[in-house]
């Protein structure tokens, strides 16, 4: 007899190829660009050469003279909305805040910054008429870097933030943290520069809005992976409409990491020109725009301290970084590098003394803001490094530093001393273990130590990381001052049609996470339905409940359990239903395979089909039961997960030539319970990927003059395919006590996890030469100096 107790999944935990990949791969997705509407009309801008200028003159007679053009706007024209929001200003701290407008006023402050719009019945005819457009600058001082911008004399982007500050604030004890370091027997310290990065999503950003004059309202297609929350501050902070006057849909949006979140002007221009001129308007970035207007991500500057005993124990951590927010602050910017970043500072690790201080900056460049991994990885590249170097200076193996000064698993859950919520589980110690295991350990340090006999530099880097994420709790992110304008509670609805068919709409949606495929096996395995008769809806706000969208890795661990909420309240009813068909109590009923029955008597089990069926019709209910088995559920978390992992990689340097060659990659992860291992090991491949890129390749880089030297594909070096080694990849789990799935988050764990294992490996190899530390990018050049001590 099969009974709830001892039924086992039939999809949860299997590999399962992604349902959603044959539309993506055989090119049938919907895209932002694949929209078209009658009457619509195509937007070029015409943006600022200058990073810092006054506007002088716009004259846009010769672009309004040319054929097919049907209007130009300025700044000027629409000061009737509102700048754009931030809605996460890091609480607790006096901010400055100053956002873009949708098209710039008076000053200009970055290259690429958008001063004009020009409207044609064809996108090449607008971009034509673009270059039409004379703009007069008057140009100003600019200043790129950030701790250059807060010295005495900088040019001066605000005239609200004096030395060009955001914020200033801080986390921990910074008392205890001095006197740990007082009477420390050893210390460390190193700058640290985590690098601008251009995140480069497949499909760059575009907004088409519509708007309809009898109704007042606009419908907008936008590459958000936050429709609902762009509705709420388009409508209450942009327009100052009612929220009921605008419906955003996301389609595929072709990638996001973090950069397709945010609130844009497009979002703005594109809804005021088609409210003013009564036709749709579209608007699609050029990939050159993304580069030089888009969110870049991290940009940190530290003075990192780390103290100790020699015996190996670390007992102190001290952090001051200047965070570069660009230009203007975007929707979650300042959150970033305080709550995300200067919270987890300390890692796995149990260190009795943290204290963590930034100062967030205004400098002459694109805005700063979440990249996969938002804040986590600057904080693991930060923790991993020092650890490494502590480890070199007493002479100390580094997995052992690391195994000595591991938070212990009867410690959790466990307050780091920064204002973080307690990490819900972990056990870093059999992590470790198996990727030292399975990269041969003691075996690779006799190789290394022929090698070098032999003149080659070979180098193997451990990184041990735990991030945040599934970050949700309301009354930590709101009422903790932590400056968020909402909760991150997500939604979901499940209906079961009286054909026994599920559809689910949740205000997660996906965009290369495998949403589709995760979600329908945990609806098909609780319900007991055929995985093939379960349909998932997202990314319309007016066909699901409201939600936060995705990001953060939260999908599956505030997502998912919405689903899951939803799910049993749909079991809840059917039994009850099921109990008056069976005119049985409903206490005695089980729920099992897709049938509801007596307990001990499943011959007579009514399937949830039948429930369905007769929940639809309505002919006979309980008293007081509504028809139909549709149920809604908003979740909102106690607290946030906390993944963690090892990865370990190995090294050869060239030292004639500085260039390294990245021989093995090893990830043994622990997101808690897995869904789907395939979909699982995808996103970990390619965040790890994506570390390696920031460790050997990629970095954003602007002249004094605030112009994007690296603003093409020509000149920003993304991976390619043989640039990524194999990555051998292995699992540990420890469940999440915070929610039902027992999941945690594996979206951004690669990411998290990687940049510092190679870097680590790098040093390393480099240590016979005396090379402690040098800054990423890793490419020949640097790796060069840095043997021959040219940095």
């Amino acid at each position: 007899m099969t009974t709830e107790s001892d039924l086992k999944p039939r999809y949860v935990g299997q590999s399962m190829k992604r349902r959603e990949d044959p539309q993506l791969i055989t090119g049938r997705g919907t895209y932002l660009d694949d929209i078209k509407l009658p009457a619509m009309l195509h937007v070029a801008l015409v943006r600022s050469p200058y990073a810092h200028a006054q506007i002088t003159a716009i004259d846009a007679r010769r672009a309004l003279n040319r054929r097919g053009v049907v209007a130009v706007f300025t700044g000027q024209d629409m000061l009737d909305i509102n700048p754009l929001p931030c809605a996460w200003q890091a609480g607790r701290v006096t901010n400055h805040v100053n956002t873009p407008r949708a098209l710039a006023v008076d000053t200009v402050r970055h290259v690429g910054e958008p001063v004009a719009m020009v409207l044609a019945e064809d996108r090449y005819v607008a971009r034509d008429a673009a270059d039409m457009v004379d703009v007069s600058y008057e140009p100003l001082p600019a200043v790129v870097d950030a701790r250059d911008a807060i010295q005495p004399g900088a040019p001066q982007l605000h005239a609200n933030a004096p030395n060009n500050i955001v914020m200033e604030w801080e986390a921990g004890d910074r008392a205890k943290t001095d006197a740990a370091f007082a009477q420390a027997e050893v210390v460390v310290a190193e700058p640290i520069i985590n690098q601008r990065l251009i995140p480069t999503p497949m499909e760059t950003r575009g907004t088409v809005a519509r708007y309809d004059a009898a109704t007042g309202e606009f419908t907008v297609w936008m590459t958000s992976q936050a429709p609902h929350v762009m509705r709420l501050l388009l409508t209450a902070f942009v327009f100052g409409i009612p929220e009921t006057k605008l419906r955003c849909i996301s389609p595929h949006i072709g990638g996001g990491f973090g950069q397709k979140i945010f609130c844009y002007n497009d979002m703005a221009f594109t809804m005021w020109a088609a409210r003013k001129l009564g036709r749709p308007v579209k608007f699609v970035e050029e990939r050159s725009e993304n580069y030089r207007a888009s969110t870049h991500g991290r940009d940190h500057i530290t003075d990192a301290e780390l103290c100790g005993r020699r015996d190996g124990t670390i007992t102190g951590l001290r952090v001051k970084t200047h965070a570069n927010l660009g230009a203007y602050l975007s929707t979650i910017a300042p959150g970033i590098p305080t709550t995300l970043y200067g919270r987890i500072i300390t890692g796995v690790y149990a260190i009795p003394a943290a204290y963590c201080h930034v100062t967030g900056v205004y400098t002459n460049t694109a805005m700063v803001d979440a990249y996969r991994g938002a804040g986590r990885p600057e904080a693991s590249y930060l923790i991993e490094r020092m650890v490494d170097r502590f480890a070199a200076e007493i002479g100390m193996d580094p997995a052992e530093v690391r195994r000595k000064n591991f938070i212990q698993p009867d410690q959790f859950p466990y307050e780091n001393g920064l204002g973080l919520l307690p990490y819900d589980s972990g056990n870093y110690a059999p992590a470790l273990d198996k990727a030292l295991e399975m990269v041969g350990y003691a075996d690779f340090r006799a190789l290394q130590a022929e090698a070098r006999t032999q003149g080659r530099y070979v180098g193997l880097g451990i990184s041990s990381y735990v991030e945040i994420c599934g970050v949700a709790p309301s009354a930590w992110i709101g009422l903790a001052g932590e400056g968020w304008g909402a909760g991150l509670f997500e939604s979901a609805n499940v209906r079961v049609h009286l054909t026994g068919k599920v559809v689910v709409t949740t205000g997660s949606l996906p965009h290369g996470q495998g949403l589709e495929t995760t979600f329908a096996q945990i609806v098909a395995d609780e319900l007991g339905v055929p995985y093939a008769d379960v349909e998932i809806e997202w990314g319309d706000t007016q066909g699901t409940p409201f939600g936060y969208g995705t990001y953060g890795s939260r999908s599956l661990t505030v997502g998912g359990t919405a689903i899951k909420k939803s799910l049993d309240k749909i079991k809840a009813k059917a039994k009850r239903l099921a109990a008056h068909m069976l005119e049985a109590n409903a206490d005695d009923i089980e729920f099992a395979d897709g049938k509801a029955f007596v307990r001990g008597a499943p011959a007579q089990a009514k399937t949830l089909a039948e429930i369905a069926l007769q929940a639809s019709v309505a002919y006979s209910l309980p008293e007081g039961m509504e028809p139909f088995l549709d149920e809604t559920s908003y979740y909102d978390p106690p607290n946030c997960t906390f993944p963690f992992g090892t990865h370990i990689g190995i090294v050869e340097v060239d030292p004639e030539t500085g260039h390294v060659d990245l021989q093995r990659y090893i990830a043994v992860d622990d997101c808690g319970n897995l869904i789907n291992p395939l979909v699982v090991e995808g996103q970990i491949h390619g965040g790890i990927v994506q570390g390696i890129a920031q460790a050997l390749y990629e970095q954003a880089i602007y002249d004094t003059n605030g112009q994007l030297l690296t603003g093409t594909l020509l000149d920003y070096a993304i991976p390619t395919a043989a640039m990524a080694p194999h990555i051998e990849t292995a699992h540990t789990i420890t469940p999440s006590p915070v929610n039902p799935l027992g999941v945690k988050g594996a979206g951004e764990a690669g990411t998290i996890g990687a940049a510092q294992c190679v870097m680590n490996a790098i040093i390393d190899a480099l240590a016979p030469l005396g090379v402690k530390h040098m800054q990423m990018p890793a490419t020949p050049e640097r790796v060069w100096k840095a043997i021959h001590k040219e940095l």
